[in-house]
């Protein structure tokens, strides 16, 4: 029998779960079909996340646990590796298993039979919807699922650290202005080409908060060189012509993109753009994904005044804009962004905190000021 939950969190955050699934399944494309005897209940999830929480405080040999656990029958999983006998999930078995979960994409394999929870194997490749829950580390957890596409970051439905909890907002995006790349990351429709285009700007975000030295990226229109009136020149490393590493994977046919060798060789380029994101200053794309150049110096353009205020927003559950100076969300980089953006309102800046902060800063149409949107919940 599944025992009661001693985790209150797991009780509080089960329900909105089930019904998150629930309404992306119902909000699919008919020829996307996803087997709805897999969607997780509510007192599945309320399990699932209590066990999981104590495990995350425990130690194997002083080492806390990290671990990824998919809600998933073995018959549903490609090449899935199956235990003989299954294991009882508990938090002492998660504990022991937990050291040969350390490389990428690997998951523990759960289901449920006879209304016990058990660990069935271990899963490398997740090619459909299911419920995921990562332990980043002790008390902090985060329930995902794949994305429809197959390409890119997972989903974040919620994150848990402790007893706080945070549900990500898909219906209240706070204002209409709110960037394709929030989009993308919450699931909202977007055609498909889209999709794969900014997923590039995903894939960079994540590259960046890995390096976990910080960054400023610029994203500026191809068609206008305005953006050289907010750098110091001369640009410290700029890239004569401009590398198009990215830009020209982006320009192949959509029958090549579904291949593994394309996304592969697309992650490796954003690799790339994203070690260069680590040296100080700005590293400058433009909307095709070109690099321009690496290591610029922001300045407040000649004809612009400093900018005072921003709405900083984040994409949650309960969650409030705020109207603030920009000094209160982070340090210079954050400065330097949001004064970029004053200046050229067709640009868009990413920003890494080495402490793992991510915020976009894009121009608001609708306020006519700089809108800085704190997305960290949907990247972890």
């Amino acid at each position: 029998m599944i025992s009661e939950p001693s985790y209150l969190a797991s009780r509080i955050v089960a329900p909105s779960i089930e019904r998150h699934f629930i309404a992306h399944i119902e909000n699919l494309d008919l020829n996307e079909v996803v087997n709805t005897a897999i969607l997780p209940k509510a007192q599945i999830v309320e399990a699932v996340i209590d066990t999981s929480f104590w495990a995350s405080l425990r130690h194997e040999e002083g080492i806390p646990p990290k671990f990824s656990i998919a809600l998933l029958p073995p018959d549903h999983v490609v090449s899935p590796l199956v235990f003989e006998h299954a294991i009882r999930l508990t938090p002492k078995n998660i504990t022991k298993l937990a050291p040969a979960l350390a490389g990428p994409n690997i998951h523990l394999g759960v289901w449920f039979d006879k209304n016990e929870l058990f660990i069935w194997g271990t899963i490398l490749n997740l090619s459909t919807l299911c419920f995921v829950l990562e332990v980043i580390e002790p008390g902090l957890m985060v329930v995902k699922h794949k994305r429809i596409d197959g390409f890119g970051k997972f989903v974040n439905v919620a994150v848990l650290k402790g007893d706080d909890i945070k549900l990500v907002d898909e219906e209240s995006l706070s204002l209409n202005d709110c960037p394709a790349i929030l989009n993308s990351l919450m699931v909202m429709p977007l055609p498909r080409f889209q999709n794969d285009s900014v997923n590039v700007l995903i894939e960079l975000a994540a590259s960046m908060r890995a390096h976990k030295r910080g960054g400023l990226v610029l994203v500026v229109p191809e068609k206008t060189i305005d953006w050289r009136k907010s750098i110091v020149h001369p640009i410290n490393y700029p890239s004569e012509p401009a590398f198009k590493g990215i830009s020209e994977l982006m320009q192949e046919d959509s029958s090549v993109r579904i291949e593994t060798h394309w996304q592969e060789s697309l992650k490796r380029m954003i690799e790339v753009v994203g070690g260069f994101t680590a040296v100080d200053g700005a590293t400058i794309l433009n909307d095709k994904y070109e690099l321009l150049a690496f290591g610029a110096k922001v300045s407040r353009s000649e004809h612009s005044f400093p900018v005072n205020e921003v709405i900083a927003t984040e994409p949650v559950i309960g969650g409030t804009a705020q109207m603030i100076h920009p000094s209160q969300i982070g340090g210079t980089r954050h400065l330097a962004a949001a004064q970029f953006v004053y200046d050229q309102q067709d640009a868009l800046a990413l920003v890494a905190s080495q402490d793992g902060r991510f915020t976009i800063f894009t121009w608001s149409n609708e306020l006519q000021m700089v809108h800085a949107h704190r997305i960290d919940i949907l990247l972890l």
